[in-house]
């Protein structure tokens, strides 16, 4: 087989959509072994437009979970991760959506996609059609993110969805942004109380517009942050990256880790294809 090739390039998208939607990667993966690769869970909406063949996605790895295929397909907050089954070849564009910013591009909470795989236009109607052209016909990267861009702001500002971003509750746009920002090392009681509202208050509200209670999605967080470590170029050792993360010692990290993808750490690293060849 030829030497695997691999393209992934990033961008941020336009200054007015950061508040809804996080980044955007286009990536064009080749001549890899065929495989599953596993898609973990964080704290972002994901979605993915393919520019070849139609994603072939289950929500489960190694479970028996149904394989789906998709053109385009958006999910909400999981718990753990998807199988992409691929013939060696990925190339598409990924889009990462805030949790608070799912009003404002497709008309609902984040919870109504949790633990959900939908395909795209059922949430954004014939928009998600004319973007998919678009990205498919664009010859450059940065006309597929122009494109993105465009399709994006037009989402937002389709009736009353730019307001239906603000009818979050303050109080839940705030634990949320805690909880990002300490990486889910925060107790949620004292969260709670900093805001004035009881911990069971606090996690029905919370739940209710993410689709996670605010401890899943700090675990959610920990496991994001020690797959970040565990794809680095030098990783650390599995006993830093728990004490790094928050986790009570290596067994932790191990639990959680098998929880969220269905493999143990090491069979994970054994067995993920993408692991040096720029993953989606």
């Amino acid at each position: 087989m030829e030497d695997p090739t691999s393209v992934g390039i990033c961008a941020r998208p336009a200054p007015v959509l950061r508040e809804y939607v996080e980044s955007y990667v286009g990536f064009d993966l080749r001549r890899l072994p065929t495989g599953v690769h596993c898609g973990p869970p964080s704290r972002a909406l994901t979605a993915v437009i393919s520019l070849a063949d139609p994603l072939e996605v289950a929500p489960g790895v190694d479970d028996g979970s149904p394989v789906t295929r998709f053109d385009s397909v958006a999910g909400g907050l999981m718990c753990r991760s998807v199988a992409i089954h691929h013939d060696g070849r990925q190339h598409g564009v990924q889009v990462s959506l805030t949790p608070l910013g799912a009003r404002a591009v497709y008309g609902m909470p984040a919870a109504e996609l949790a633990h959900r795989l939908v395909p795209l236009d059922a949430l954004l109607g014939p928009l998600a059609v004319e973007l998919v052209d678009r990205l498919r016909s664009a010859t450059t990267w940065a006309a597929r993110f122009a494109a993105l861009d465009d399709s994006l702001l037009r989402a937002v500002g389709r009736g009353t969805r730019g307001a239906d971003e603000r009818g979050v509750r303050p109080e839940v746009a705030e634990a949320w942004r805690r909880l990002v920002a300490a990486r889910g090392r925060v107790q949620v009681a004292a969260v709670a109380a900093e805001l004035g509202w009881s911990r069971r208050h606090l996690t029905e509200r919370f739940r209710g517009e993410v689709g996670l209670s605010p401890k899943t999605l700090a675990r959610v967080l920990r496991f994001e942050h020690a797959h970040e470590l565990a794809t680095a170029r030098d990783p650390l050792p599995w006993g830093e990256a728990a004490a790094v993360c928050g986790y009570a010692d290596q067994a932790h990290l191990v639990r959680d880790w098998r929880e969220f993808t269905g493999r143990t750490p090491t069979a994970w690293r054994r067995g993920e294809l993408l692991l040096g060849a720029g993953q989606p």
